[in-house]
């Protein structure tokens, strides 16, 4: 059966605003964003169901702020703050499901202080302090109401010797989470546990020669996660028994950089890094039911992480005024399912499985040609073979999928305001390919954007 996906529409708005100033020995900014959106939800592709009815509104806001001061040559400090208000709306009116209308409200309050100190020529010492306060209301019946208070404090040195840098910090997470039990059938409703947590980090950059560009880094992280209140409350998605994610991450790699002023062939930058991850509690988002709304987190309750990335970038100087920049990138990732099952014959599928969604092999090629106000981009991007559960059997396998982008675009300078008129082509050879199991994504499309900058 061919038939066309319906419900798949999209409306929004995105407004943005800046202001920057400075001061003695210092600068400040202010930001504002709001976005809104209404969209359809077009649903999975599953037999004899040839259209959705659900949809979904946003509407996201926030300003924030920044000013940073040199207090003397020695000491610097910054300051941030901001607000965001989130808010969403869930309807699902098909009468042969259980209707739904769902609302969420999350509401944010930051603010943090940074203070560095230069002790030395070679050491600087760095004091940081955060705040966060969240809250999540909804329309929902026996809802909670969670509020949550997270405090950071990172203490971080950096050091340069020679050919040697070195930076180390420690940084600690301190969750206070409560609910509030107003309706009925919350008695025995529980918030998230509290948590206080060190992780420190550690990295390391050696430049074995003093006249070319190579560089060796090193670095050991050690990373705490706490779920969102996305996570964990908010309808068929949240799991209020999600445990928080913890990984211990070591990764080796190089950079390499070499520059022919003049010539054709005037750049090339290469990356290259070595990563071993051992995560505990992995938070993943699976599907659930039919409506791509509907998903699930869960842990998974131990993986461990190989991976290799691989990013190189070209830059060619062409005639008339007219640069080309190549970026191809590279990536194998081994990430492998060793949680221990109560059930022998699941672990016995399971065990050692590379987990949902992720391919051994991706990369890309991304490249730019720009003259004057004139700029094309091509990208190709490849994701390899999947498996959509960490049972790597033949129900669960994903083929690979790959795409050609294409992108025009011209900046037009009229008094003190700047357009930019773009042009785009995605999936310009009109294949078919899914991210995720039954959800297809759009074939050939259209995109042409006009951007006012006063």
């Amino acid at each position: 059966t061919t038939a066309i996906r319906e419900n798949g529409d999209i409306r929004a708005l995105r407004l943005e605003s800046g202001l920057y100033g400075k001061a003695a020995h210092g600068f400040w900014n202010v930001k504002t964003y709001f976005y809104d959106s209404e969209k359809g939800i077009p649903g999975a592709i599953v037999n004899n169901v040839f259209k959705q009815s659900q949809r979904q509104w946003d509407r996201n806001f926030f300003v924030q702020g920044s000013y940073q001061q040199s207090i003397t040559r020695l000491y610097d400090i910054q300051v941030n703050a901001k607000y965001a208000n989130d808010y969403m709306r869930y309807l699902n009116p098909d009468p042969n499901q259980f209707h739904i209308d769902n609302n969420f409200l999350q509401q944010e309050w930051y603010a943090s202080i940074a203070n560095k100190l230069s002790v030395s020529k070679v050491l600087d010492l760095d004091l940081s302090t955060d705040v966060h306060y969240n809250t999540l209301n909804s329309n929902l019946d026996g809802f909670v109401y969670p509020k949550r208070l997270t405090s950071l404090v990172a203490l971080a040195g950096a050091a340069h010797l020679g050919k040697w840098k070195m930076q180390a910090s420690m940084l600690g997470t301190f969750i206070d989470e409560s609910i509030t039990r107003v309706n009925p059938g919350t008695e025995d409703a529980v918030a998230a546990s509290n948590k206080n947590e060190l992780t420190p980090a550690v990295f390391l950059s050696f430049k074995p020669f003093d006249k070319k560009e190579f560089n060796l880094r090193a670095f050991y992280k050690h990373i705490f996660r706490m779920p969102t209140f996305n996570d964990l409350y908010y309808t068929d998605i949240g799991n209020i028994k999600l445990q928080p994610e913890y990984t211990y991450q070591y990764d080796l790699g190089f950079t390499w950089h070499k520059s022919w002023p003049g010539a054709f062939f005037s750049e090339w930058q290469l990356q290259t890094d070595a990563y071993y991850n051992q995560v505990t509690n992995k938070i993943v988002a699976v599907p659930k039911g039919t409506g791509m709304y509907r998903w699930m987190m869960q842990n998974i309750g131990y993986v461990e992480i190989r991976g290799i990335d691989v990013i190189s970038d070209f830059a060619f100087a062409l005639p008339s005024n007219t640069l080309l920049n190549i970026r191809t990138s590279y990536t194998y990732q081994k990430a492998q399912d060793f949680t221990k099952q109560k059930n022998p014959l699941l672990e016995a599928l399971t065990y050692g499985g590379q987990i949902p969604y992720i391919p051994w092999h991706s990369g890309s090629l991304i490249s730019s040609i720009q003259r004057g106000t004139w700029r094309v981009n091509y990208s190709f991007i490849y994701v390899g073979e999947r498996y959509d559960n960490s049972a790597n059997i033949t129900d669960n396998y994903h083929r690979p999928w790959y795409t050609h982008d294409l992108s025009a675009s011209k900046d037009i300078q009229y008094k003190k305001s700047r357009f930019k008129i773009s042009g785009e082509v995605n999936n310009l050879l009109n294949q078919d390919y899914d991210v995720v199991n039954n959800y297809p994504m759009p074939k050939r499309n259209y995109k042409l954007i006009l951007s006012v900058e006063l």
